[in-house]
């Protein structure tokens, strides 16, 4: 092959890594205002988030829905890749567990809105649910036999079970300012310890 046909492959495929990390890029930016603001939060705040202009979040996601599902799909994702991540970081397995659950925490913020956004989708709704099962239980699983295995929690917990129970602590969290499901979940997560 001659260099020109090479520059010419190499920079496609810089252009499509470029192209995936500005992806990358709006749905960190998306997930953090939706965590914070709601699903619902003004594109101009997660075009700010981003550092970019409106259209170019149009352009790679033209309805609120089809960016809110990126964002849900790319949580699920960094949700799955973390947990072995920080029970790689050398936290104990019970603080990787606690730091994971607040990540998932944060995806389930997401997903509350997704829901009602999706609500005339139903099929499409359950299908996403039923991939963040399957991606996310057997992460939650790794880090519970983990920490079991450390002596940290009791054994008898079971990953759908608890993701189940943080999933409930969370609902309805952004309609009632005295509620605070961040402290139920830490309580719920401290909770495991096994008793000394």
């Amino acid at each position: 092959m001659n260099e020109g046909g090479h520059s010419a492959g190499s920079s496609a495929g810089s252009r499509r890594k470029d192209a995936r990390r500005n992806q990358q890029t709006l749905l960190e930016a998306a997930a953090t205002v939706f965590v914070r603001s709601g699903v619902e939060a003004p594109v101009r705040d997660i075009a700010a988030e981003a550092g970019v202009g409106m259209g170019t979040i149009y352009r790679h996601f033209p309805t609120r829905a089809d960016l809110i599902v990126a964002v849900y799909r790319h949580q699920v994702d960094a949700c799955a890749e973390a947990g072995p991540a920080l029970l790689a970081a050398g936290a104990t397995p019970h603080a990787a567990l606690g730091r994971w659950i607040d990540l998932f925490v944060d995806f389930l913020v997401t997903k509350h809105g997704l829901a009602a956004v999706l609500q005339s989708d139903n099929a499409g709704f359950e299908a996403l649910h039923s991939s963040f099962l399957d991606r996310l239980v057997p992460v939650c699983g790794e880090l519970l036999d983990a920490a079991a295995a450390s002596g940290e929690i009791r054994s008898d917990v079971e990953p759908y079970e608890l993701m189940r129970g943080v999933g409930n602590l969370c609902i309805g969290s952004g309609s009632d300012a005295r509620y605070d499901a961040r402290r139920l979940v830490g309580l719920l997560i401290a909770g495991l310890r096994q008793p000394r």
